[in-house]
């Protein structure tokens, strides 16, 4: 696929995280940090928003996660980084909007994004199309979310 092809395009315009994905190394973490501006914006939002547009977003990146990479023959192909915005955004749920829980939600989900722990790994390997795409990261947002909870309660 031509780079050029994802600015062209807006479902993997979307799907590559407004381009952030077209990083040349890590785009997966560059997708998770152009998630971070979202937030913010989602953090305005009443609870029930901040679900509905979380909701949305997951939904609508099984579409645009499984478009794009079937329209560029590659199952997961790491410039996809939509899931890393839904994964984080996971990640975010009912954290203080301050700077240091962002920091620790970020390397949270980036950690088990990247370390995949069971059933992550499983999912990552088994479950095909834009629904696998999705699930893995959901999943590794749903861990980090555990912990920073936690972390938010006991600091």
């Amino acid at each position: 696929m031509q780079r050029l092809a994802v600015w062209r395009n807006p479902v993997h315009f979307l799907a590559f995280g407004f381009g952030s994905g077209l990083a040349p190394r890590a785009p997966g973490t560059f997708g998770t940090l152009a998630a971070i501006p979202l937030y913010l914006l989602m953090t305005q939002l009443p609870l029930w928003g901040y679900v509905l547009v979380l909701l949305v977003s997951a939904g609508a990146g099984v579409y645009l996660c499984g478009r794009t990479a079937r329209d560029m023959g590659v199952h997961d192909h790491p410039g996809i980084v939509w899931d890393e915005f839904v994964g984080f955004w996971i990640t975010m749920l009912l954290v203080p909007a301050h700077w240091y829980w962002i920091l620790t939600g970020f390397v949270l989900f980036r950690l088990f994004d990247i370390w995949k722990p069971w059933p992550i790994r499983v999912v990552d390997q088994r479950v095909e199309g834009g629904f696998g795409i999705m699930l893995d990261d959901v999943l590794a947002g749903i861990y980090a979310l555990l912990v920073l909870q936690l972390l938010v309660y006991l600091f």
